[in-house]
């Protein structure tokens, strides 16, 4: 991913990554979408941990959907953050704003 004014928050908002050095994007059988980051430590983040979003679990694609929102913003001119949101009406979404 080169995407240099693209950044990906955790669902808490406690940590966020520059989206270019995410390596690898998965989700686990709980629904916790991580992402390992390039280099050489290879560091993991946990982006959404299935607690936060009151235990419910994320749609099956949800790491597929965060590759294609940032694929979408690549050549965006202005900094951008994606976050994930869970509410009851609209359940798991990647949102973005302004940084």
């Amino acid at each position: 991913m080169a995407a240099p004014d693209v950044w990906v928050a955790k669902d808490d908002g406690t940590d966020i990554v520059r989206a270019g050095a995410i390596a690898a994007v998965g989700r686990d059988y709980n629904g916790n979408i991580t992402v390992r980051l390039s280099g050489g430590e290879q560091a993991v983040v946990t982006l959404v941990d299935h607690t936060f979003g009151g235990g419910t679990h994320t749609p099956e694609d949800f790491h597929l959907q965060l590759l294609r929102v940032v694929a979408e913003l690549a050549d965006t001119a202005q900094p951008v953050v994606i976050r994930p949101v869970h509410d009851e009406q609209h359940g798991w979404r990647w949102a973005t704003g302004q940084l």
